[in-house]
């Protein structure tokens, strides 16, 4: 077996770059249906004839094929839970509930900021930006769409906020795995994430008031809402005690509770008290056959699996509420296993370190060392379509160049993060941008341009480096490959 050539690396990167940009020209918004799913399986079969070329055997592609697939198993279970959960929430109440007391509360003038802050805090106390866009994040955009402000800039507010807690929360998978791969502490590594974060946050916060007080006299219908709001509370039994589901996430994720299970236990919960508190929603929705038990048990597994349907006669409502399910996320599974099988394909084989390895010998100061960091971890969540893998490719490469220049560890850590985790969701292909795009009903490509904390926080990261700000040097002598304290 022969070491890949330059060629070798560019083929399956030129292959990617035809077949994606091919998909969105043909099919636009609608590529994320199959097409796109269909590119990325090419983009996998092209990987595999570059590496059966070099001389490796079918059985070494089936094997790193293997390991891509359960290596997004957690990833597998969340999804079809948030699919289950949705359906759910939609059919006992909580989401209704979560848009009747929105609409009263939230004025279309300060929406955007108020999502914002609203996801920022609950990603922060339960670690989840995955949890806190499928459950406060889908409330607050059936809210929005009742309002009549703009979804897509409410996604954008939810993604910006869902990140903002990610980053800076203990609790949050990503906050460990990159201080772990960069043998740092959790918490030295969080107080580091602040000097990017929070400053990228007010720049979102402010442009997303800015943006509320630009449109929000141009959009309030109050005739509307009050009807929308007459029609909710005429279909369900609108009280507090919907809520109770999603207080029981909460406390499950901030119990360390694993999320797939967390979530699958609010369904549950979620299930059982709308049989107590929406029997007539319940079967309705099952055409009742006379059997309460019978009718709450169906309604619950249908909802889990198909997601919940209603037909209330107002266009609004019905759309807002008529999703859902396990099977609505099979779409996002299948872009994700194309795109994760194909990235870890090109690491398998050597194709991305034959790419990345020029790059860090041409990073001279630190400044373009800074800048090449974040290409090489963007660039791998738009090829690998993964952020663990834009996480920890460049943690690995990266740590011995940075102790070379007796740069602190943090200072990669943070730059990491910044590239790896908070970009992710800006790729349509990548598994945080195809569930985000999925679980808030908003197309990648209409909510990017308002992901706002996504581009300033790797920007500030970036111009860090650049300036030299906030940049630590290690002290002489300093031993960086002990093992990072646990969290």
């Amino acid at each position: 077996m022969r070491e890949p050539s330059l060629t070798d690396a560019l083929l399956p990167m030129g292959v990617l770059v035809v077949l994606v940009a091919g998909a969105l020209l043909l099919f636009g918004l609608d590529a994320l249906d199959g097409p796109l799913q269909v590119a990325l399986v090419l983009c996998a079969m092209s990987v595999a004839l570059v590496a059966m070329h070099m001389g490796h055997q079918w059985q070494d592609v089936q094997r790193v094929g293997q390991g891509a697939l359960a290596s997004i198993t957690s990833a597998v279970f969340i999804l079809l839970a948030v699919g289950a959960l949705i359906g759910v929430w939609n059919l006992s109440g909580t989401i209704p509930t979560l848009v009747y007391y929105g609409i009263q509360i939230l004025s279309p003038s300060w929406y955007y900021g108020a999502t914002a802050l609203i996801c920022g805090v609950i990603a922060l106390s339960i670690g989840s930006s995955w949890t806190t866009a499928g459950t406060i994040g889908v409330g607050l955009v059936g809210v929005a769409d009742m309002l009549g402000v703009s979804t897509a800039i409410t996604a954008g507010a939810v993604i910006s906020g869902a990140y903002l807690g990610d980053k800076l929360s203990p609790l949050s998978e990503t906050t460990v795995l990159t201080a772990q791969m960069v043998k740092v502490d959790v918490y030295e590594h969080v107080k580091r994430q602040a000097w990017t974060s929070v400053p990228a946050f007010v720049i979102a916060f402010a442009a997303f008031l800015v943006i509320g007080l630009v449109q929000g006299p141009d959009v309030t219908n109050p005739v509307g809402e009050q009807i929308e709001l007459s029609s909710l509370n005429g279909i369900y039994n609108i009280t507090p005690l919907n809520l109770l589901p999603l207080l029981l996430l909460g406390f499950l994720s901030i119990r360390k509770v694993p999320a797939a299970l967390a979530l699958t236990y609010s369904a549950l919960f979620a299930g059982v008290l709308g049989a107590l508190l929406q029997p007539d929603v319940m079967r309705d929705f099952v055409s009742g056959s006379g059997n309460v038990v019978v009718e709450s048990l169906k309604g619950i597994w249908s909802a889990m699996a198909n997601g919940f349907s209603i037909n209330s006669g107002i266009g609004e409502i019905d759309q807002l509420l008529s999703r859902g399910g396990m099977d609505s996320m099979l779409l996002t599974l299948w872009l994700i296993v194309g795109a994760v099988t194909f990235g870890a394909l090109l690491e398998e084989f050597g194709l991305i370190g034959r790419l990345i390895d020029p790059m860090v010998r041409s990073a001279k100061s630190t400044g373009r060392l800074y800048v090449t960091v974040f290409a090489s971890a963007f660039g791998l969540n738009i090829v690998a379509g993964d952020q663990y893998i834009a996480l920890v490719l460049p943690s690995k490469v990266f740590r011995l160049e940075f102790e070379k220049r007796q740069l602190a560890p943090t200072n990669l850590s943070r730059l990491a993060a910044d590239s790896g985790t908070v970009t992710s969701p800006l790729v349509p292909w990548n598994s945080c941008g195809a569930f985000m795009g999925a679980v808030l009903g908003v197309a990648t490509l209409s909510y990017l341009p308002y992901a706002i904390f996504n581009y300033a926080s790797p920007a500030l990261s970036v111009l860090y480096g650049i300036t030299g700000f906030k940049i630590e040097k290690l002290e002489p002598g300093t031993d960086t490959n002990k093992p990072a304290p646990s969290a």
